[in-house]
């Protein structure tokens, strides 16, 4: 287990936020602009040291895992996926010292690791993310925090009450484009901020969120069950596990996916804490 101060831990998962840059308008996540890297590199002695965990190793836990790499002294020590190819391509990608499991309990049962993203469908969490903090464990989690809203509270009072710090990623948070639009609002450019509009649009011709399906998957590469947590019981389907963001059990529409970035980025750059 590292034995680097809880403080540089705190700090890590927090600049985790401000290095994880995707472009809003791309439907898969671009690697983060170096001078950015070099940035966040600054606020790392060599002596650094934070063990790493990805709990939901798909599309954005990779592109955050990837990331985080790139700061000196991190490193990837555990993996975690209901599907059984990601946590193959985690060890041919990262080695095979990297343990995997398809249960996250395992993970976060583990002394060397230090903090975990968890980049799950959303009806997971808040489940990992209050069991994380619980376990000591520094969290960084993808938007949205929650799958209900009723949900909220709880895992609020377990980062109070951990000490640790859960950290919950959203692109708008950490555009470079939405920092130049911050400086010049705040200079005063646009003046008085009455109104404001935005749109988002995916013009694809097979419409959003229908991401590709294993040709291997089945019950025997997938743990269903595992998979559906707290979801009502269904039969085994592959296009609820690799295209859940279609379904309402698994995830939060367009609102949560898509909308969230519109209005997370109006916050930032207004320094707004309303609705």
């Amino acid at each position: 287990m590292s034995t680097t101060p809880s403080t540089t831990r705190r700090s890590f998962v927090a600049g985790l936020a401000s290095s994880a840059l995707a472009l809003g308008a791309q439907r898969i996540p671009v690697p983060t602009p170096e001078h950015r890297i070099r940035r966040v590199r600054r606020r790392y002695s060599a002596n650094d040291q934070i063990q790493l965990a990805v709990i939901g190793a798909g599309g954005m836990g990779n592109a955050d895992v990837d990331t985080a790499l790139l700061i000196p002294g991190v490193t990837l020590v555990a993996a975690c996926d209901c599907y059984d190819g990601r946590l193959t391509e985690i060890r041919e990608k990262h080695g095979p010292q990297v343990f995997t499991t398809r249960d996250y309990r395992e993970v976060l049962a583990r002394s060397d690791v230090d903090a975990v993203i968890v980049g799950t469908p959303d009806h997971w969490h808040q489940r990992i993310s209050i069991d994380a903090l619980e376990a000591g464990k520094g969290v960084y989690c993808e938007k949205p925090m929650v799958h209900r809203i009723e949900e909220g509270r709880a895992l609020l009072e377990a980062e109070q009450s951990s000490g640790k710090t859960f950290q919950v990623g959203s692109q708008g948070m950490s555009s470079l484009g939405n920092e130049k639009a911050k400086e010049l609002y705040e200079s005063g450019a646009i003046g008085e901020l009455n109104y404001a509009e935005g749109f988002w649009a995916r013009h694809d011709p097979i419409g959003a969120w229908q991401y590709d399906i294993p040709e291997d998957a089945s019950e025997a590469t997938v743990d269903w069950d595992q998979f559906l947590g707290n979801a009502p019981r269904r039969e085994f389907d592959p296009l609820r596990i690799f295209r859940w963001r279609n379904y309402r059990d698994y995830g939060t529409g367009v609102s949560g996916d898509l909308f969230v970035h519109l209005f997370s980025s109006l916050h930032f750059i207004a320094s707004s804490n309303g609705p």
